[in-house]
């Protein structure tokens, strides 16, 4: 069990260490392709800049789910998946908390799925968070511009 809960622990630090990187590598690309959102009404380059948000996030986080299904999938304890896709499919379901149950970890490396589905809560929450922090400077900034160009009465 402390090995299964040794290797979830790295698991852990390698899609959380991606996850860090990945919303700091897109943070700059918004800065850096949408910084023209500052002063903008709610127009077509934000919802570009949603719409890819929302994507990489989703890239990221589908990322994450895979490298947890690899961890299953050559697991030398775990023998309930056949294919790769298999044991991919199990890791999303189990990342995204789902869990429909029809494929379960036997003991003692069924603690693996406990730990991953936390990770996904972790994960999920946080690109939830960077959605909400994107959608926020788009309405404050469209707030501003609105406020600055009402017409005086």
């Amino acid at each position: 069990m402390m090995l299964n809960i040794a290797l979830g622990t790295i698991i852990i630090g390698i899609t959380v260490t991606i996850h860090g990187y990945g919303t700091m590598f897109w943070v700059k690309v918004l800065s850096d392709k949408f910084g023209d959102l500052t002063g903008k009404p709610f127009d077509k380059t934000s919802v570009w800049a949603l719409i890819l948000t929302a994507l990489f996030l989703l890239l990221l986080n589908f990322v994450e789910a895979i490298i947890w299904g690899v961890t299953y999938y050559y697991h030398y304890g775990i023998s309930q998946f056949s294919t790769l896709e298999e044991s991919i499919y199990f890791s999303i379901v189990t990342y995204t908390t789902l869990g429909y149950g029809e494929i379960t970890l036997s003991a003692p490396s069924r603690i693996l799925s406990g730990i991953e589905a936390m990770n996904g809560v972790l994960l999920l929450g946080w690109s939830t968070t960077m959605m909400f922090s994107v959608m926020q400077v788009i309405v404050t900034n469209s707030r501003a511009y609105y406020d600055s160009h009402k017409k005086e009465d």
